[in-house]
C-alpha cells in the first residue's frame, strides 16, 4: 500500500482520573487530624525549624524526625498568584489569590488559597487567618481556604522583619503531643487530567483505517520494517515514515499476562489474558486482549484473528485461529 493523503488530524477532550490511596505515618496521620480538630501543627527540625506542612525526614539531615508542635491558624502571605478562572474541584469557586501562607510559629509556607475580592487586596506580608471547612474529616480541604485578618502587615519581608531568627520563631510554638481520638491512618486523594488530545497524522490515518476493519502501519524507509500502531517517525532510524503498509489481520502471541484483578468500569469478568500481538507484516507487537479460549489456554506462539464488535471502530479482542501455533524462531525478535 503506497502513502495516501493524510486526513484531518482528530481531536477529542480526554480525561484522565483515578483515585490515589495512601497510608500515613504517625506525622502526617496527626498532621491530618489535627485539622480535623482545628489544630495546626508541624514538626520541628534537627536545626530547631518548624515546618509546616511537615514531613516526616528531616530536610537538611534526612534523619526521622517526629517532635509535632501546635502553630497558630494565623500567618503571613510570603507570595501568592491571583487565579481569575477557577478550574472543577479547586478550593473556591470565584477568583481567589494561590498563596504562600507561613503561619505564627512556623518557619516554612503552606500553600493554600486565598479569598479575596480582586488581585489589588492580596499583597506580600498581608496578614491572614484559616477558614476552617464547615463539614471536617482529617484531610487538607479542612482548611477552606484563608482570608484576610485584621492585623497590620508584617511588611513585604513578612515576619523575617520583626527581628526574630529562625529558632526564636519556632521557639513560639507550643509542644503538641500529636494525640487525638479516632486518628486518619490514610487518605483518598482523587486525582484528575482534563486535556484535549490529538494523536497527530499517522494515527489518525490508523484510526481511520480501524473504523473499516483494517489495520494500517507506516514503514520506515531506511530499516524498512513496519511499526504498528504508527507514530509518524521510525523509533530506530528516528526519520519521518509516511508509506502506509496494511498488516494482519492476523497474528501471533509473542507474550501475555494474566489480570486476576477486576479494573473499575470494565465490564470484562476476571481472569483474563492481555497479550503482545505481532500482526502478519508488521515489525512491532500491539497488546490486546485475548478470547475465545480459557485464560489457562493462552500460550505464546498462539495464531490469533481479530473479533470486531457491532459498530466498533476497533477489534474488541482476539481470539485463537484455525492454524498451528508459530514457531518460537518467527517471532522471538518481537518479544
Amino acid at each position: 500500500m503506497s502513502s495516501a493523503p493524510a486526513p484531518e488530524a482528530l481531536s477529542a477532550p480526554l480525561t484522565v482520573e483515578f483515585p490515589f490511596t495512601r497510608s500515613l505515618g504517625p506525622v502526617q496521620s496527626a498532621f491530618l487530624t489535627g485539622l480535623r480538630e482545628r489544630v495546626p501543627l508541624g514538626v520541628r527540625a534537627s536545626d530547631g525549624r518548624v515546618l509546616v506542612p511537615p514531613v516526616e525526614y528531616d530536610p537538611v539531615t534526612a534523619e526521622e524526625i517526629g517532635e509535632l508542635v501546635e502553630v497558630a491558624p494565623t500567618g503571613t502571605v510570603t507570595t501568592w498568584a491571583w487565579n481569575p478562572a477557577p478550574r472543577r474541584d479547586q478550593p473556591l469557586s470565584t477568583p481567589f489569590a494561590w498563596v504562600l501562607v507561613r503561619l505564627d510559629g512556623a518557619d516554612t509556607a503552606l500553600l493554600h488559597a486565598l479569598d479575596a475580592p480582586g488581585p489589588e487586596a492580596v499583597r506580600t506580608g498581608m496578614r491572614v487567618r484559616i477558614r476552617w471547612a464547615a463539614e471536617r474529616g482529617g484531610a487538607i480541604t479542612d482548611i477552606a481556604c484563608f482570608e484576610p485578618d485584621d492585623g497590620p502587615d508584617d511588611g513585604p519581608e513578612g515576619r523575617q522583619d520583626d527581628g526574630l531568627d529562625s529558632s526564636a520563631r519556632a521557639a513560639e510554638a507550643r509542644p503538641h503531643d500529636g494525640r487525638f481520638a479516632d486518628l486518619v491512618t490514610g487518605i483518598v486523594a482523587p486525582a484528575r487530567l482534563d486535556y484535549r488530545y490529538s494523536p497527530g497524522r499517522a494515527q489518525t490515518r490508523y484510526l481511520a483505517a480501524l473504523a473499516e476493519h483494517k489495520t494500517v502501519g507506516e514503514r520506515c524507509p531506511s530499516c524498512r520494517k513496519v511499526y504498528v500502531p504508527p507514530r509518524g517517525a521510525c523509533p530506530t532510524c528516528g526519520v519521518a515514515t509516511a508509506e502506509q503498509v496494511e498488516v494482519g489481520p492476523r497474528g501471533t502471541v509473542t507474550t501475555y499476562c494474566v489480570v486476576n484483578i477486576k479494573a473499575k468500569n470494565l465490564d470484562i469478568e476476571v481472569p483474563y489474558v492481555y497479550a503482545h500481538i505481532a500482526l502478519d507484516g508488521a515489525d512491532l507487537a500491539l497488546h490486546a486482549r485475548i478470547g475465545g479460549i480459557p485464560y489457562d489456554q493462552v500460550r505464546m506462539g498462539l495464531r490469533v484473528e481479530p473479533v470486531w464488535a457491532e459498530g466498533g471502530r476497533y477489534p474488541d479482542h482476539y481470539r485463537p485461529a484455525d492454524e498451528p501455533d508459530a514457531d518460537y524462531d518467527a517471532y522471538k525478535e518481537l518479544l
